[in-house]
């Protein structure tokens, strides 16, 4: 199977929600990573992955065509708000990059748990 088909495989069967929860996986693992090795390089690259996955969501919550619950996007859009500024300062400073892997870990067990009704 072709590395074309394998990925379209996934899309047909995983829902937005998981592939949302792998992203953000994927994501705090670079972080942590990075953290671990202590690789400059590869710090400033999993902030600033994590900084645009963040502004994606936030774009999409701004979206009028969201249906997520007016205070959920306003709790989320805050929250990435906030990402973004302390991903400046952690890219200016050598401040912790734990803050940025708590929420996203928060992010991701609120995707893994069953879907409201």
């Amino acid at each position: 199977m072709s590395v074309a088909a394998y990925r379209q495989s996934i899309m047909d069967t995983a829902s937005p929600r998981q592939l949302e929860r792998k992203v953000f996986q994927q994501v705090t693992l670079e972080l942590e990573t990075a953290t671990r090795n202590n690789d400059a390089l590869a710090r400033i690259r999993a902030i600033d992955r994590n900084r645009r996955l963040w502004n994606t969501l936030i774009a999409d919550l701004a979206d009028a065509e969201n249906l997520f619950p007016d205070q959920l996007k306003a709790g989320l859009i805050s929250l990435g708000i906030w990402v973004d500024k302390y991903s400046g300062q952690a890219l200016s400073t050598d401040r912790s990059l734990s803050p940025l892997v708590d929420v996203n870990r928060a992010i991701i067990q609120g995707l893994g748990a069953a879907p409201a009704a």
